[in-house]
């Protein structure tokens, strides 16, 4: 049976349907779509005003490649201009190979590129060297806590460095959905409460942060790779199948196969939870050693280096949140960003 014409421009076939809405659309046209989707986000939610200087959190997976593209092409209107900034975090065997594929969209794009490393940021830390520190704690999902943390500062600072405004990343509905979902499933209501929204203001002298994908599927994140011809790395991180999110992935997969909607439902259920007045957690401070935003005395960074530092690994995990900490709440494991 011949592929039906292009419910949008009436002239080429139809290369694929939406997943969401079924709508049958060639290459061309559900590119177009798609940009227009991501540019009414951000202007609908106001989350980059003109001027502004935009760090795109890179790491050569899918997602972070997708989102430069897209905002590259969406730039001139928009009136931004865009700063790379890739986290390598010291992973053998795997960090190389992505940070390529990023110095490759940089040059292609000619999108200038700052790459920060957890070695230089954290005294010497590097994923494999918190590997090594954390496997004699029965406790390897760890490895996942630590990286969350660590790469959520690593990209403040790299973003810090090239004078940005703001900070993307190229979280999807999907890894949005499976962050609700482990929120959910660890009974973390202070996450589930701060989780909804398309990103941060920027407390405590914070940049503001925002997920200009946040309500493109995955799917169709990697429909549009494959139209564009983009270039991206897609091998998983050798710590992630270690991880919680791995279950709340296969979880969502299962919700998805019986209400195809699943994900951006639960996308959509997060923006309106609302934590009752007594529940509600104390406003934060300011971290005694660093000076960032803080819930307790140390920041999270702070305080896992300085479990780390003194031998005990998991000094600073279960405590406070009971170890609800893996993963953050950034979303995907790195190069799938």
């Amino acid at each position: 049976m011949p592929a039906p014409q292009c419910a949008s421009c009436h002239a080429a076939r139809a290369a694929l349907r939406r997943p969401r809405s079924g709508q049958a659309l060639c290459g061309a046209c559900f590119c177009a779509a798609f940009e227009a989707e991501v540019l009414h986000t951000v202007l609908a939610g106001r989350l980059l005003p003109p001027g502004a200087v935009v760090a795109v959190g890179a790491s050569g997976g899918k997602d972070s490649t997708v989102l430069a593209h897209v905002l590259r092409e969406l730039a001139p209107r928009l009136g931004v201009s865009l700063r790379l900034v890739a986290v390598d975090e010291g992973i053998g065997g795997y960090r190389d190979a992505a940070l390529a594929a990023v110095r490759r969209q940089a040059a292609r794009w000619d999108l200038p590129l700052t790459v920060v490393a957890y070695a230089d940021l954290f005294g010497g830390w590097t994923m494999d060297a918190v590997a090594r520190s954390t496997a004699g704690s029965g406790r390897s999902r760890a490895c996942c806590t630590f990286c969350g943390v660590l790469r959520r500062r690593a990209l403040e600072e790299g973003a810090r460095l090239v004078g940005a405004t703001h900070i993307v990343t190229g979280h999807n509905a999907d890894d949005m959905a499976e962050t609700v979902l482990m929120n959910f499933l660890r009974g973390d209501a202070g996450r589930l409460a701060r989780g909804g929204g398309l990103g941060s203001r920027g407390e405590g002298g914070a940049l503001p942060r925002c997920r200009p994908l946040q309500l493109a599927s995955q799917k169709e994140v990697v429909l549009y790779a494959h139209f564009r011809r983009l270039d991206y790395f897609s091998e998983e991180c050798v710590y992630a199948p270690e991880a919680f999110r791995g279950h709340a992935r296969h979880l969502l997969k299962l919700l998805e196969a019986a209400r195809p909607s699943a994900a951006l439902d639960l996308v959509h259920s997060a923006e309106r939870l609302a934590l009752a007045p007594a529940a509600r957690p104390p406003p934060p401070g300011a971290c005694s050693r660093c000076g960032a935003l803080a819930s307790r005395a140390l920041c999270q960074a702070c305080a896992l280096l300085d479990g780390l530092q003194r031998g005990r690994p998991r000094l600073a995990i279960g405590k406070g949140r009971g170890g609800r900490d893996e993963e953050g709440s950034s979303g995907a494991t790195p190069a799938s960003q």
